[in-house]
């Protein structure tokens, strides 16, 4: 399964860091733009001077990691789309030239499920996404959150609750079946 990650699910750490870890176990396929990546770099000027800097670092070990999830699309394509913000017609139309299954998005209400429907493509959140995905797939997906958690603790040099750092990365569906 195809599955285009939306700029809102890659800027938060801990929801990226969950979606490639699975990803990285072979439950799904990650794909994105360059203006995908872009707009996460330009989102992360929010966390400060240095925040732009650290989101083109990780963007550097993105692209490594995963070479073949990056897709331009067509020339011409957007221009046949409609959606209720014209500023995201570039990500379904990145959805359309990857071929993926399904479009992740915290952004529900620009992306309505008919058009997307109409492309052969499913809007889906990251937190049901992963819930159901656990519910498949139940230990690779806490390895993931425990590798995660782990990750998150040895950076802040505090402990990391699962559950609260779940809940705060917008996964609370996850975080209560994690729990």
């Amino acid at each position: 399964m195809k599955v285009l990650l939306d700029a809102c699910v890659l800027y938060p750490t801990v929801m990226r860091e969950l979606l490639l870890g699975v990803a990285g176990k072979g439950l799904f396929q990650p794909c994105w733009s360059p203006r995908i990546l872009e707009e996460w770099a330009r989102a992360a000027r929010k966390l400060g001077p240095t925040g732009e800097i650290f989101a083109r670092g990780e963007i550097a070990l993105l692209r490594a990691h995963w070479p073949r999830a990056e897709i331009q699309p067509g020339a011409g394509l957007e221009a046949r789309l409609f959606l209720p913000d014209e500023n995201d017609v570039h990500v379904l139309a990145a959805a359309i030239t990857g071929s993926a299954d399904i479009l992740l998005t915290l952004n529900a209400r620009d992306f309505p499920k008919h058009a997307l429907a109409e492309e052969g493509i499913a809007r889906r959140d990251p937190d049901g996404f992963l819930w159901q995905l656990w519910s498949e797939q139940r230990g690779m997906v806490a390895d993931v959150a425990v590798a995660v958690r782990k990750k998150a603790q040895t950076l802040s040099g505090e402990p990391q609750p699962l559950r609260k750092l779940l809940k705060k990365a917008r996964l609370p569906r996850l975080a209560k079946a994690l729990d």
